[in-house]
């Protein structure tokens, strides 16, 4: 055998080491430390809007079957567990499909009874402060030709962040009364008027079934534009909310 062919060889072969080497990194912090997911849908807007990419964190609530890769059913529960935040905006498994991904906010923890009056937000029979905070322009296929009116509700814990109240009285604006019970959590998008969550057939969602906390956005882009289209960057990539912590 040549020198040529040997050298050849050996680059190859520590090309291929390099490959596995990056792979297996690049899955075990999917795993355990961060894991990018886009926002498909309006659901929370104005917060997130559809495409943005997020970095969620696996380690904040600990991990579960559902924190690995095909959701491998080695144990039950969570081991390093740590409760969610009311106010945390969290990547979970539908209860009803552990296959598909959702994403909304923590509103209600285990044993708090929350119910919608009117529009206003109650946990435990307490309305949730709420306050007129302008208007927001939908974007793309969101776009209704008019702004949407904006609240600010602040959390009985200080988390504040803003929601759309786009058609008053709507079916989701006076609810039952929900008691979550006991490892469970309810969840609801930002939106209100547009977003299928613990109001609804989502139900309750258990602590097994979270995934991560989304903590930053790391990339945006409009138009309905796939990130992939390189050359559509300078017209409909979104600059200012590019690495943008999420609230």
């Amino acid at each position: 055998m040549s020198e040529t062919v040997e050298k050849k060889q050996s680059s190859f072969g520590e090309t291929l080491k390099v490959i596995v080497q990056a792979l297996l990194l690049a899955l075990l912090i999917r795993s355990f430390l961060f894991q990018p997911f886009s926002i498909p849908s309006g659901s929370m807007m104005p917060t997130l809007l559809v495409g943005d990419y997020l970095f969620v964190s696996k380690y904040a609530y600990g991990y579960s079957r559902y924190s690995f890769p095909f959701s491998p059913d080695l144990f039950s529960g969570r081991i390093w567990s740590s409760d969610p935040e009311r106010g945390d905006i969290a990547v979970f498994r539908l209860p009803r499909n552990p296959k598909i991904d959702y994403i909304k906010r923590v509103i209600g923890l285990p044993g708090d009874r929350v119910q919608m009056i009117s529009g206003v937000l109650h946990i435990n029979g307490e309305p949730v402060k709420r306050e007129r905070a302008g208007g927001f322009r939908p974007q793309d296929s969101y776009d209704i030709g008019s702004e949407v009116p904006v609240y600010r509700e602040t959390l009985p814990n200080g988390v504040s962040y803003e929601t759309l109240d786009q058609v008053p009285n709507s079916i989701g604006d006076n609810t039952r009364e929900f008691l979550v019970p006991d490892g469970h959590y309810f969840m609801m998008g930002d939106n209100r008027d547009n977003s299928a969550d613990s109001r609804f057939d989502v139900g309750f969602v258990p602590l097994e079934n979270f995934v991560g906390r989304a903590e930053m956005i790391f990339f945006s882009i409009g138009g309905d534009s796939s990130p992939l289209e390189i050359w559509k960057w300078p017209s409909e990539m979104r600059v200012g909310r590019l690495f943008e912590l999420t609230e």
